[in-house]
């Protein structure tokens, strides 16, 4: 309390003359901008303007849903650069038949894509496929652990789109748009629910493979929404998380004092100015010092026994996709509610060994085949699964005829990015086990049933979380923001 009560005595000092003057000076455009300003404000969680979603106490705490929801947290496994799916989950026997054939003309007059220009070869499934479960579900030989999960998940077989480039595509699939600015999904998430547990980030992010993604941290940034309502990237090796710890020589009860002089100082500012940010470097301080003691014991998977590391395929130190995915259960366990998981190396364009179908491309499966299965497995062997949504996929699909950047025909097989059709799978949470919605032509190349848009994916997460897409806004600016903007409607045919 010394401390405290020695820097406040020093912060009134400063409350000089020429400090009075100025912060009076400002008070009459402080009352018009708060009042031109007050339209800014979060709204509560389907609510009025008058009653403010952000608690300034605890702008995390928990809040109620829009109506009963199926799930309590989300994982999201974003495989950035975007896999494949007709080396996966799509089989199509018409592309055997085309395979090094030229491309018909009616699948290039009027299109975009990122590289291909000329005429490319139509390019066959690379793997053998299998059926499997219950469901004969086709899966490729690439992925023999999901095999035996398959009857667990839901296809989203005929995705689609706005993007063809990688960052604008990421910007899309998790904040509604294609450029910088705003919120991320987990960032709605937690803005709209809160977090169950008050002692770690309600939003917390692991970045495994080549580097991270193409568009950055922006992809679970906050935006225009407070920065409490952030993604916090925490690593798998070394520090869980970089420059929380106490310096050598600072014990914990002298940080603690130092934490609480900053926070009454930042609280006495924001009483001045209003500005919410101050509300959260409260919240920050305060979480990063509880975090000192929870992050290291959630992070550390040295105690899970033998039989759990070889289900994953984990190797504890090491930074990857089988830890993270380790991790992520180890996050649900202690009800964190936004969980997200990128792994970054999936770009098959065929123009190096890296990105070749028959090399990287094989690579990457290996490296999540086992541990996203285990993920599944994990969490419904422990009762987590029915209140846990897990979502995977890429930013879009690949093409089913060859890249030939620049006319020229890449030296290994490989396939150009496709904003018409891709697939992704989702599990738990309340959606259906074993089903397959929507369809694609003969060769993959466009949606022919059921399409699903990358807005009404957001809507439907959402959904399954207890919160109406349409009432979760944000007033910045002058109007009314969502994640999904105008657009957006529930795949209410996959839920139970």
């Amino acid at each position: 309390m010394k401390l405290i009560n020695e820097l406040i005595q020093e912060y009134e000092k400063e409350l000089t003359r020429r400090s009075f003057l100025q912060v009076g000076g400002l008070s009459l455009g402080a009352m018009a901008l708060s009042f031109l300003s007050s339209c800014d404000r979060p709204a509560g969680i389907g609510s009025s303007h008058d009653s403010p979603l952000i608690d300034l106490a605890n702008p995390l705490r928990p809040r109620d849903s829009h109506f009963a929801p199926k799930a309590k947290r989300v994982i999201f496994l974003h495989m950035a650069g975007a896999p494949s799916q007709l080396e996966l989950f799509e089989y199509k026997p018409a592309l055997h038949k085309l395979d090094g054939l030229d491309c018909p003309p009616s699948l290039l007059e009027g299109k975009r894509f990122a590289f291909i220009t000329g005429v490319p070869k139509m390019l066959g499934p690379q793997f053998e496929f299998g059926k499997f479960g219950e469901t004969q579900s086709y899966v490729s030989d690439r992925l023999p652990h999901f095999k035996e999960v398959v009857d667990e998940v839901t296809f989203l077989r005929a995705m689609h789109t706005d993007e063809f480039n990688h960052a604008p595509a990421q910007l899309f699939m998790h904040t509604g748009h294609a450029r910088l600015g705003r919120p991320s999904m987990g960032s709605w998430v937690t803005y709209g629910l809160g977090s169950e547990n008050q002692d770690l980030p309600g939003f917390v992010v692991l970045v495994s493979g080549q580097s991270a993604p193409s568009a950055g941290k922006s992809v679970w940034g906050s935006g225009f929404l407070p920065t409490v309502f952030q993604g916090v990237q925490c690593r798998s090796k070394g520090e869980p998380v970089l420059y929380v710890n106490n310096p050598d020589g600072m014990p914990r009860n002298i940080r603690k004092g130092t934490i609480e002089a900053i926070n009454e100082l930042n609280r006495r500012r924001y009483e001045e100015v209003q500005d919410p940010e101050i509300v959260t470097r409260i919240a920050q301080y305060e979480m990063a010092f509880k975090m000192q003691m929870t992050v290291p014991e959630v992070m550390d998977i040295n105690d899970e026994p033998d039989y759990i590391h070889e289900m994953y395929g984990t190797t504890p130190g090491q930074a990857s996709f089988a830890n993270n995915c380790l991790l992520a259960r180890r996050l649900a366990e202690k009800d964190v509610r936004f969980i997200q998981l990128f792994h970054r190396g999936w770009d098959s364009h065929g123009s190096n060994q890296f990105e070749a179908l028959d090399i990287g491309f094989v690579k990457r499966c290996q490296e999540i085949d086992k541990p996203m299965s285990a993920l599944l497995k994990d969490l419904e062997q422990r009762g987590l699964l029915e209140e846990t949504l897990v979502v995977w996929g890429g930013e879009f699909g690949r093409t089913p005829m060859m890249e030939n950047r620049g006319g020229i025909s890449n030296p290994f097989a490989g396939r150009d990015h496709h904003k018409e059709a891709f697939t992704m799978w989702m599990a738990g949470g309340g959606v259906k086990k074993g089903f397959s919605f929507g369809e694609t032509d003969e060769i993959g190349y466009y949606g022919t049933q059921d399409r699903v848009h990358t807005h009404d994916l957001q809507a439907t997460i959402l959904h399954l979380m207890g919160i109406n897409h349409e009432q979760l806004t944000y007033h910045f600016q002058g109007r009314d923001f969502r994640l999904t903007d105008v657009h957006g409607h529930v795949v209410k045919d996959i839920m139970v």
